[in-house]
């Protein structure tokens, strides 16, 4: 089935990413030879002790922050004025894709361009050519290929109709919003399937597909930019920074969750797979922040292989986040029958937007 292949490639993305990581920190020291890359002893923010309790905090207070956004639009089936179909469910989606959209222009992205033009990197070829934007943009147009051929790989390999897993009820699972936003989407498709060989698949089906591939694909970008915020809070003995980016992360993980649990409810996953993608979104950043703490005597922010590393990993992700937000989530839904029947609702969705993104970006003061 789609949905098992694609777990299958977020879980060996993710352990890659993991052993990438593992390879470059520990060997990652300052270069002794260059007096700004070294941290200041004498700092009056530096004091160990009262960072590793503010850290274990950080751990705590993240990851109940976390599960809540995700698990708030998973439960909003009880409540019906914020079911998928209803408007004020678009609205509150509309403000986490803002809160998405700004982590990448205004977190991933400008930390991006700090490390890779940080002095502690050789003129060349890191202060040449921008490779913070190159890789971005890389990143942003893989996204695209992955997005594209995945629906259209499914698509052709599932022939028959695709049902809400859990649901064997015929296909009444699929909400008649989703039927309608699939029958915009996807033009002259035919409302029923052809068998076993036929090539194509119920419109329902289609949505279904479209919902399952952006919840996986925005998984992966998250659950990244996380591990990499997390390990470079664990790795900071700066107590003045620590307290600013613990709250502003507590914020940002909730709602980035909220977005993140719209996309597995449309998804229709089983409870197993919604349990599988909560867990890996919420423990997400505290683990990266216990990994800084084990490497914090090895891991040094300033170091050239710290920096590269982190640095492509975070245009990656900036780049990943921003289409997401931007192409998946905004676009698929202001695009949609739903919201271009009512110019009231697209007013209100795009206020949400700019609520979120303003927040967002307000939270780059202290993160």
């Amino acid at each position: 089935m789609a949905a098992i292949s694609t777990t299958s490639l977020l879980f060996k993305t993710l352990f890659v990413f993991f052993v990438l990581i593992s390879i470059f920190t520990p060997g990652a020291l300052s270069d002794p030879t260059n007096p700004e890359c070294q941290e200041e002893a004498n700092d009056s923010c530096i004091d160990k002790d009262r960072a590793q309790t503010l850290k274990i905090i950080a751990i705590f207070s993240i990851l109940v922050t976390s599960v809540i956004g995700v698990c708030a639009p998973l439960f909003s089936r009880s409540i019906p004025a914020l079911s998928p179909n209803r408007n004020l469910f678009i609205i509150v989606k509309s403000f986490a894709a803002g809160i998405i959209l700004a982590t990448g222009f205004m977190h991933v992205l400008p930390d991006s361009f700090d490390m890779l033009w940080s002095p502690c990197l050789p003129e060349n070829p890191w202060h040449k050519f921008p490779f913070t934007g190159f890789v971005a943009m890389l990143s942003a147009i893989v996204t695209l290929m992955i997005d594209s051929m995945a629906t259209s790989f499914y698509s052709k390999k599932n022939s028959t109709e695709i049902l809400p897993e859990g649901n064997n009820d015929g296909g009444e699972g699929v909400n008649r919003g989703d039927v309608e936003m699939a029958a915009a989407g996807f033009g002259h498709s035919h409302g029923h399937n052809h068998g076993p060989k036929g090539d194509e698949i119920s419109v329902g089906s289609k949505e279904l597909l479209r919902y399952r591939v952006i919840a996986m694909v925005l998984e992966l970008g998250i659950v990244v930019h996380s591990v990499v915020i997390g390990l470079s809070l664990g790795a900071s003995n700066n107590v003045c920074t620590i307290k600013g980016l613990v709250a502003a992360l507590c914020f940002h993980q909730m709602f980035e969750g909220m977005g993140l649990g719209g996309c597995i409810l449309q998804a229709e996953y089983k409870l197993l797979k919604r349990l599988i993608m909560v867990f890996f979104f919420s423990v997400t950043t505290p683990f990266g922040i216990a990994l800084g703490m084990a490497l914090s005597t090895t891991y040094k922010e300033n170091s050239p292989r710290s920096l590269i590393t982190v640095g492509l990993l975070n245009a990656c992700s900036a780049g990943l986040l921003v289409y997401m937000a931007l192409v998946d989530l905004l676009a698929a839904d202001f695009m949609g029958p739903k919201l271009q029947r009512s110019i009231k609702l697209q007013i209100k969705s795009y206020a949400a937007v700019l609520l979120g993104a303003g927040g967002m970006s307000l939270m780059a003061k202290w993160a």
